[in-house]
């Protein structure tokens, strides 16, 4: 085993394992962790001993909870964020390397994977969901909207299933993320010692297939009747109208859990996943999410509900605007203007 103390990497066999090694803060991704996994990736994949490269989280609790959003808020409170631009630089780079990487990448996403944890999972082209799995892009509720990919991935969920889960950051299970394709396989959490023993010796779907199980049923499924009417709206303002005006319970509770979310992050957040739809790639879609993050940066919503959420933890963020009525399109608009020369992601016009 070698790294640094965020990130430990090894060789086993013809598998190369990446951990994530912040226990303590549930695995969360900062700067330096992210680079380290990109210089990783660098050398195995120059390197024929790989085969296959396999990520983890260390501890019990889960691969990660997201991204380090406590320097965020610092960055956007106290800084310029230019710190916080050069994360998400990085960071969205590293998510369309995953998804373009010439090995197989196995994703073990047992526990809580949420945030900054879907863009290093989910991306990957095995990706395991176990019945500890608690996975979610829970930003709306920080003032702060979808990112890593996850507007790419929760825009072609089936229906409507993925704006519901964007604009409430609802949890889900293992047979929701198989169904809203954010997973690949169902494997118990107590098989994969053996998983990860099976990953140094055979190619990796020989391995995934021994240990791999039918996924628990999906709950999402039968709350299609109606997440697909309502969720299919034009706007916040309708979508919350159809929630109350359906009459399943299911409904009514997620538009209890809107009206706690920020205003601007909601509109801001349908915007992205209608956008999303029309975009081609996986990396006009990070392109997309730049520009949306690092104007958040300028927002006080960001600043307001980590600190509401995370840092003081009152769970009583003052949103401002404080209602849907107040965010006005020009608003929305300005999350998804062009930054400027040298100002951008680039990454679909790098790509080609």
């Amino acid at each position: 085993m070698s790294g640094g103390e965020s990130v430990l990497t090894r060789v086993e066999g013809r598998a190369g394992h990446i951990v994530l090694n912040r226990p303590r803060a549930l695995n969360a991704l900062n700067h330096e962790m992210v680079r380290r996994i990109a210089r990783t990736l660098d050398a195995w994949e120059d390197d024929p001993a790989v085969e296959t490269v396999v990520v983890t989280g260390a501890g019990e609790r889960g691969l990660c909870a997201g991204g380090d959003i406590r320097a965020v808020h610092d960055d956007a409170r106290d800084g310029d964020g230019t710190a916080s631009a050069a994360f998400w630089y990085d960071e969205y780079h590293l998510n369309a390397r995953i998804a373009r990487c010439a090995k197989p990448y196995v994703a073990v996403m047992d526990g809580i994977t949420m945030g900054g944890g879907v863009g290093i999972s989910a991306h990957g082209d095995i990706r395991i969901v176990t019945e500890r799995s608690r996975v979610a892009m829970p930003e709306t509720g920080i003032g702060f909207v979808p990112d890593v990919g996850g507007t790419h991935l929760l825009s072609r969920a089936p229906g409507e299933l993925g704006t519901h889960l964007a604009l409430t950051g609802a949890h889900f299970g293992a047979g929701d993320a198989v169904l809203c394709g954010l997973a690949d396989h169902f494997v118990p959490s107590e098989a994969l010692p053996a998983l990860l023993a099976d990953l140094a010796a055979l190619p990796a779907a020989d391995a995934v297939a021994r240990h791999a199980r039918p996924a628990p049923e999906a709950r999402l499924a039968a709350e299609r009747g109606w997440t697909d009417t309502c969720y299919a709206a034009d706007t916040v303002e309708e979508i919350l109208d159809r929630l109350r005006a359906h009459g399943d319970p299911g409904a009514e509770r997620a538009a209890e859990t809107l009206l706690t979310r920020s205003p601007t992050a909601l509109k801001v957040t349908l915007a992205a996943l209608r956008r999303a739809r029309r975009l081609g790639s996986l990396e006009e879609v990070l392109d997309q999410e730049y520009r949306v993050s690092c104007a958040a940066l300028d927002t006080p919503d960001l600043v307001e509900g980590v600190r509401a959420q995370i840092i003081d933890k009152d769970r009583q963020p003052r949103w401002n605007p404080a209602g849907l009525s107040l965010v006005a399109d020009a608003d929305v608009d300005r999350f998804f203007a062009p930054r400027g020369a040298g100002r951008e992601l680039g990454l679909a016009a790098a790509r080609g």
